[in-house]
């Protein structure tokens, strides 16, 4: 239940290129502090480009399919019906592999970065070209604690076989 004190945070469902979002549990709906989105992602699909967050962990929980995440030097692979961590502070990212479809459950703690999917699928995916665009999600990036390494894309396809 919301107190009279919470704002309310409008649920969204949204396609971020090819990674959707959707928010099923905002930050306002409990006292926690902790939201939770299902993303889906196709096969062969980088999600993000290296990226860190400051303020936030990431907890995942693969619902369908084979998550690959690279975190720091790592990478490992969490299959449907497991979790894993990725960290404040760690740079990182995560794709589908296979050739099956992905879902997952991304919980978020602190939440209030739940709200950065709605607010960056206005620009995403970036055009590093347009630079109004790449402008407009590097303040995004910056009031979340966010950082990300776009020019990280191509190697990461390109090395693991991956569309974005």
């Amino acid at each position: 239940m919301i107190s009279s004190q919470d704002t309310s945070v409008e649920k969204y469902d949204i396609d971020l290129g090819k990674l959707g979002a959707k928010l099923e549990i905002a930050r306002t709906e409990n006292k926690a502090n902790v939201a939770i989105v299902e993303h889906t992602l196709p096969p062969h699909t980088l999600a993000a480009p290296l990226h860190r967050h400051s303020r936030e962990d990431e907890i995942s929980y693969v619902l369908e399919g084979k998550m690959t995440v690279l975190a720091g030097d790592e990478i490992w692979t969490v299959p449907a019906n497991e979790a894993t961590l990725k960290g404040r502070n760690t740079w990182h990212t995560f794709w589908n592999a296979n050739d099956e479809p992905l879902r997952f459950l991304e919980i978020i703690a602190p939440s209030e970065f739940s709200e950065f999917f709605e607010e960056i699928s206005h620009v995403y995916p970036v055009d590093p070209a347009d630079e109004e665009a790449l402008a407009h999600f590097e303040e995004i990036c910056e009031r979340y604690g966010f950082k990300a390494d776009l020019e990280s894309i191509p190697k990461l396809c390109e090395e693991h076989d991956l569309q974005m």
